[in-house]
């Protein structure tokens, strides 16, 4: 097996595996987004009048995009990690992974994309849209699994911060 199909396999699966830690966290805010209180704190002291929800303040379908947009990101993941797993058998070349990751993302940019024309908070849009430029540019990278380890992995906690006005 050449190098450049070990090191595309190995940038993969730690993709992949760093976007489901990070999807698993975003639990924990959703909940808060929708009850628009954190849960109970033990060393936190009782708050006698209820914060105003986080919602409230958004505009409409912020919460809703950006869930879409963490959920393509996810399976956009998954789909990564599971196309590199089943490079194995097949017995593929490094630049026969390297296009099929580069399809993955080009795929998963269109899919982001979708999302920015969908949301109504101008700043929102313009940070989804960003994202699906980043991720476009690694459709177009010459070495899409270095990217991956460069840049992607640093997409999924930047929309945990942002994506949440």
């Amino acid at each position: 097996m050449s190098r450049s199909v070990v090191y595309a396999r190995r940038a993969a699966a730690t993709v992949a595996l760093g976007v489901l830690a990070v999807g698993c966290q975003d639990t924990a805010r959703e909940e808060t987004a929708r009850t628009g209180a954190a849960p109970p704190s033990p060393t936190a002291p009782a708050s006698a009048a209820p914060s105003p929800s986080p919602v409230a303040t958004t505009a409409a379908n912020t919460v809703e995009v950006c869930r879409e947009v963490d959920q393509l990101i996810l399976a956009g993941s998954r789909r990564i990690a599971t196309d590199s797993a089943a490079s194995v058998p097949r017995d593929l070349t490094g630049e026969q992974v390297a296009d099929q990751l580069r399809r993955n993302l080009a795929g998963l940019a269109d899919d982001v994309r979708v999302q920015a024309r969908r949301a109504a908070d101008p700043e929102i849009r313009a940070l989804i849209q960003d994202t699906a430029d980043r991720i476009d540019a690694g459709s177009r990278a010459s070495r899409p699994a270095a990217w991956m380890d460069s840049t992607f992995t640093a997409i999924p906690p930047k929309l945990t911060r942002e994506c949440r006005a």
